[in-house]
């Protein structure tokens, strides 16, 4: 797949470095062994064999241009990438048809970007974590996170949230039916900027040990 993205850079008329390098080399052999996962990622979200694809070619290219030495785990920043490109795919189209569209993710962290719009993805990340502790239950909530923002499987969860996987499954599908439905619960502030700050420190760094506690914790109260 990773030779299939790179030709379809040539075609496009993108630059590519073919000198030999270990960074260059690197960086595709990471992607190359990641490819799978992120294409499961795509199809389980799209339900499209042509728009995973897609999605997958994007990653690639946002991949071949990042900057790979201040990205602390290769493997979140790719599967948080194309959850949130596919998610995005997902909403655009719901918008098209004048429905309601769950959460979007945020941008995987680009440490170029200008203050400006590192802000404006917080306030994006802000308001679907909102939309998240208004309409889900905790349980939901935290199988919704876990499974979709950082493709947990089913049987992690479980042992991360003390549940079968046959509920985190049944968990997820009521999360999607309910981020539908237009209910709204009263969200605590202070859990709010909680669990903002949670998430936004586990996409950037790839540790989600402090995120896991969080959920767990909140299924507890």
């Amino acid at each position: 797949m990773t030779m299939n993205l790179l030709e379809s850079r040539r075609d496009h008329g993108e630059p590519i470095d073919d000198r030999p390098a270990a960074g260059w080399d690197g960086a595709a052999a990471t992607f190359a062994s990641a490819a799978p996962r992120l294409y499961a990622i795509g199809l389980r979200v799209l339900q499209d064999v042509g728009e995973a694809e897609d999605v997958v070619q994007e990653t690639w290219l946002r991949w071949s241009r990042a900057n790979r030495s201040s990205v602390v785990s290769p493997a979140a920043f790719l599967a948080l990438t194309t959850t949130r490109l596919a998610i995005n795919v997902t909403q655009s189209a719901r918008k098209r048809r004048e429905t309601s569209a769950g959460p979007w993710l945020p941008e995987t962290p680009d440490h170029s970007v200008s203050p400006e719009t590192a802000a404006e993805r917080h306030e994006a990340v802000d308001s679907a974590i909102r939309l998240l502790l208004e309409r889900l239950t905790p349980a939901e909530r935290a199988v919704y996170l876990l499974r979709i923002a950082f493709d947990y499987p089913y049987r992690q969860i479980g042992e991360v949230l003390s549940l079968t996987e046959d509920h985190t499954r049944q968990l997820l599908r009521r999360a999607r039916q309910h981020l539908a439905a237009g209910r709204v619960h009263p969200v605590s502030t202070a859990a709010h900027q909680r669990l903002v700050r949670t998430f936004l420190a586990a996409a950037q760094t790839g540790g989600l040990a402090d995120l896991e506690a969080l959920l767990a914790a909140d299924l507890a109260r």
